[in-house]
């Protein structure tokens, strides 16, 4: 992303590493494409909110819950593209012979559930007009590689609003302890304005009055958020889905309350190696549960400053219908944390 979210944020609490996010094979790395974060063979868990969570919305967590691997790729979009994302990354993985490393049969025939997550762009995009195609998908696919993470309104981003300002993808990662990586990636798109906060600081609220407008006010948040997590810390299904709970908690600390209408779908997964041991047994390694609590909090972190780092990389759009949302005003939420006090060298308000 740009360096303005860095001049105003000199030093972000935690151990920063980059703005890795999440790709496919050993450490997390940065790296995603159109609407994919890559592929691995992996342990993983998923916890979604109990509101609007259907099985449309990820398609292969099913199989996820019941097997405790995620075993191929993670594909974002919108709500009304489900379906033809999932089919055209099944078409790919057929074309290409790129079968998963389980659920394969001797005769080398293979089925695959890829996940596909969605958030609800339809206040910008013409989610209706059913524009996203099996060539979009398959060129995002075989584009996918580690390299710079595009953050802002790209890609499946493109037509998300957060705390209503523009928003899209966001990334960012912590070191822990010198000995793991845990990298974020997050689709923001949920909150109300008044509700957004930054490094503790009610920002939304001073900003209401001053940029009302630009999207509908009141009444539940109707968006939502996807949020994906990846460590190389070797870690069991049982406690991927304890770190997976962990994003809610960053979501939490930008102000979000998850409103009836929010779908929050927090997925995550561990790239820590299998030792194969013989055709019927696998060593697995994990991490003692008393020492997790490193881990639990830069996944708390990460998620926070993604889902930052996403408003803050986004610029002002118009879409369907001449419909405009605005950014996020770099300046004003400058001068806000320098009233409020958590800048380096700012003065706390009196």
């Amino acid at each position: 992303m740009s360096g303005e979210k860095n001049d105003i944020f000199p030093q972000w609490a935690g151990e920063p590493k980059g703005v890795a996010a999440v790709t496919g094979q050993g450490r997390p790395g940065p790296g995603h494409s159109e609407r994919t974060l890559g592929s691995a063979r992996c342990w993983q868990s998923s916890t979604p909110t109990p509101d609007r969570q259907r099985q449309r919305r990820d398609d292969g967590t099913a199989w996820i819950a019941e097997s405790g691997f995620l075993d191929g790729s993670v594909l974002l979009t919108n709500t009304h593209s489900v379906g033809t994302v999932r089919d055209a990354c099944i078409r790919w993985m057929v074309r290409t012979g790129r079968s998963p490393a389980t659920n394969v049969a001797p005769s080398g025939v293979f089925w695959a559930l890829p996940v596909v997550a969605e958030t609800f762009d339809g206040y910008l995009n013409d989610i209706n007009g059913f524009h996203v195609r099996d060539e979009h998908v398959i060129e995002c696919l075989e584009a996918a590689r580690p390299g710079p993470v595009a953050e802002g309104a790209v890609r499946a981003g493109t037509g998300s609003i957060c705390y209503g300002f523009k928003a899209g993808i966001g990334t960012a990662s912590r070191s822990i302890e010198g000995r793991y990586t845990l990298g974020v990636l997050v689709q923001a798109n949920c909150g109300k304005r008044q509700q957004l906060m930054i490094a503790g600081c009610p920002v939304g609220r001073e900003l209401a009055e001053q940029t009302a407008g630009s999207v509908p006010a009141g009444g539940d948040e109707t968006g939502s958020i996807i949020v994906v997590l990846a460590t190389d810390a070797p870690f069991l299904p049982h406690q991927a889905n304890r770190l997976a709970k962990r994003a809610a908690m960053g979501l939490a600390w930008t102000g979000s309350s998850a409103d009836n209408f929010s779908g929050n779908l927090f997925l995550a997964f561990s790239t820590a190696p299998l030792a194969h041991a013989s055709d019927a047994v696998e060593r697995v390694l994990m991490m003692r549960n008393e020492v997790l609590s490193p881990v639990f909090e830069a996944a708390v972190e990460a998620t926070e400053e993604s889902i930052i780092n996403a408003l803050f990389a986004a610029e002002a759009m118009t879409g369907l219908n001449s419909r405009r949302v605005d950014a996020l005003p770099l300046e004003a939420v400058r001068t806000l944390l320098l009233r409020w006090g958590p800048l380096k060298g700012g003065v706390a308000a009196s």
